[in-house]
């Protein structure tokens, strides 16, 4: 029996990179988006530049979940290299649409699928010359082909297709000329499918934006005016967009002067440098970058880290190890992030969950580097940083003032007030700072990563080492306090079983929680937001039996940061690990709690 469904549904696009699939396939959600039915979409993509396999999902969910169901109700399959994949993926009662050019035997179609097949390269081969337009313009067809098939408004895609065409009408008649060839077709030759689209008012103000966009547009809100960076997938954008933002942000209207430095280095230990040089002379700056990035950047994290230097670093996380997987997400990076640096060294890490915490964290992080006078890290991954999201409006108090922590002023060293570096002066470990040329005989100090006194002096002697590390660790200890607090998730009804988790696994992770309910199976829940941990992360372990940890990496890096900052028996948190580079499904979750609950015994559940 063909699946039926309206406003709820998932639909798959097969395509082959480099073939100018991906703006096609975004203006189909962008459609169903504009009739007011949410949609989350991911792009799948390859590291390379042409020829490879890459997929493209939107799912269609009136009912508001964000995060990847599993399973597939429609697949696109444009891709000859990957058929009996993208075939093997549809659900049962689910629909294959395909290019029915050329015919293909029965074995490769399945007897519980409904096949609707479109002639596209026929269509396009007649009413086209040139192979490149041939290529474009087939997307464009089977986006008027779906829109006839699950009944879109045709008007709003062509007034999406105005939009990204705008000035140029030539384009703008080809394309509608395209969409409408594919429409057609389908009303001549084939019926509308049992997956519908109805317009509804479940959007409301929210905006379709990426998190990548949201965390440059956050820093700059946030006071940032240095950004160093190196090109990395997936943090490239991060960078683009500050550069975007700040061309119309930061630019003296009067003058026409830039107000900002942007600076693509040479290569990521360059960025850095440029970024901890900044925070030293009082500027607030950051670098964006991913794992490898991180890396190479370590030796000047440890220097922020013991010179007690404001920096931020915008790790988009991406599957590792080595160059690994470039183009997949992950949240691989979370131990080399927080020990980041030779020696005990720990930092700050903000969590964000969708791209409004990117534009939140992406500000609040400025502050927590002044205030902390440390590197802070701010972890996205590839889903959230380069998939566009539904999320709420940005807002932001005009009233907020730049938290700039403990600064010594002119007046203050004028007035006689004792200035030391390094000097613990009220018991939160945070020392009083100077800019560069504050006074002209007082505050200055040598900056050094070598061990020094509380007045910036060279000593080695233990107990001045000792001191100074320990003071370091009243500072982490702080943050504790300033880093963002973790969410609560109570369950309908009591229970000693609870679930942990954090960033981009969120919304799955509420959708399974409301899955696992509806079978009897009830967890409390709590988001992870900041690191170091706040005490109620440790109390809501305690207050449960068991308590699953939910991630998307191999070694189950937050369950090892839980276990070894909170001295935690390891038997009392079970890992749930997702790492195949996909974003992680509500699916995947229920199937793995479900299991792990039935055979009630720590073992932990991996994607391979």
């Amino acid at each position: 029996m063909p699946l039926e469904a309206l406003n709820d549904f998932v639909v798959k696009f097969a395509n082959v990179n480099g073939s100018g699939s991906a703006s096609a396939n975004s203006m189909f959600a962008k459609a169903i988006l504009r009739m007011g039915v949410p949609v989350a979409a991911r792009n799948i993509f390859p590291s390379n530049i042409q020829g490879l396999p890459t997929w493209f999902e939107v799912r269609v969910t009136e009912a508001g979940h964000l995060g990847r169901r599993g399973g597939v109700d429609l697949m696109v399959a444009m891709n000859p290299q990957t058929w009996d994949r993208d075939v093997a993926e549809i659900e049962p009662g689910g629909y294959l649409f395909y290019d029915s050019t050329k015919p293909l035997p029965p074995s490769k179609f399945r007897d519980d699928v409904t096949v609707v097949g479109v002639p596209l390269t026929a269509m396009c081969n007649a009413a086209y010359q040139i192979p490149r337009e041939r290529q474009l313009f087939k997307n464009i067809i089977y986006v008027g082909a779906l829109a006839a098939l699950l009944d879109i408004e045709m008007g709003v895609i062509e007034q999406l297709l105005g939009e990204q065409f705008a000035g140029k009408d030539r384009l703008i008649a080809a394309n509608v000329a395209a969409l409408h060839m594919g429409r057609d077709y389908v009303a001549q030759n084939l019926s509308p499918l049992r997956l519908r689209v109805r317009r509804a008012d479940r959007v409301g103000d929210r905006i379709f934006v990426e998190g990548n966009a949201a965390a440059a547009l956050g820093a700059v809100y946030g006071g940032a005016t240095v950004c160093a960076w190196y090109p990395i997938t997936p943090s490239t954008s991060l960078a683009e967009a500050f550069t975007s933002y700040c061309e119309d942000l930061r630019t003296d209207p009067e003058t026409g002067k830039a107000r900002y430095a942007i600076v693509q280095a040479e290569d990521e230990i360059a960025s850095i440098g440029v970024v901890v040089g900044a925070g030293w002379n009082g500027a607030r700056a950051f670098t964006a970058t991913s794992g490898p990035g991180v890396s190479l950047m370590t030796e000047f994290i440890g220097l922020s880290y013991f010179a007690e230097i404001p920096a931020v670093i915008f790790d988009v996380q991406r599957g590792g190890p080595s160059t690994g997987m470039p183009t997949r997400t992950q949240q691989a990076d979370l131990l080399a992030a927080a020990y980041a640096g030779h020696g005990d060294t720990k930092h700050p890490l903000l969590l964000p969950a969708d791209p409004g915490e990117c534009f939140e964290m992406g500000a609040q992080a400025f502050d927590l580097a002044d205030r902390l006078q440390t590197t802070v890290f701010v972890m996205l991954d590839l889903d959230i940083g380069m998939n566009e999201w539904l999320t709420q409006p940005f807002e932001w108090d005009d009233a907020r003032a730049l938290d700039r922590g403990k600064v010594m002023t002119y007046d203050d060293l004028e007035a006689g007030r004792d200035f030391g570096r390094y000097l613990e002066v009220d018991g939160d470990g945070i020392p009083y700072r100077t800019y560069p040329g504050t006074h002209p005989t007082k505050g200055g100090y040598f900056t050094r990563g070598t061990s020094r006194n509380p007045y910036a002096r060279y000593s080695e002697e233990g107990a001045v080492y000792v001191g100074n590390m320990e003071r370091l660790l009243r500072k982490f200890d702080t943050a504790r306090r300033l880093v963002p607090g973790p969410i609560a998730r109570n369950a309908t009804r009591a229970t000693r079983d609870g679930v942990i988790y954090f960033g981009s696994s969120t919304p799955a992770v509420h959708e399974a929680l409301g899955s696992l309910e509806h079978t009897g199976l009830h967890l409390d829940a709590l988001r992870v937001r900041g690191f170091p941990f706040a005490d109620e992360i440790f109390d809501f372990i305690a207050a449960h039996d068991r308590v699953f940890v939910i991630e998307q990496n191999r070694d189950a890096q937050l369950r090892t940061l839980l276990i070894n900052e909170g001295e935690i028996d390891p038997s009392r948190l079970t890992a749930v690990l997702h790492y195949d580079g996909t974003p992680i499904t509500a699916r995947f979750i229920t199937d793995a709690v479900t299991r792990l609950m039935s055979e009630r015994r720590p073992m932990p559940e991996a994607a391979e």
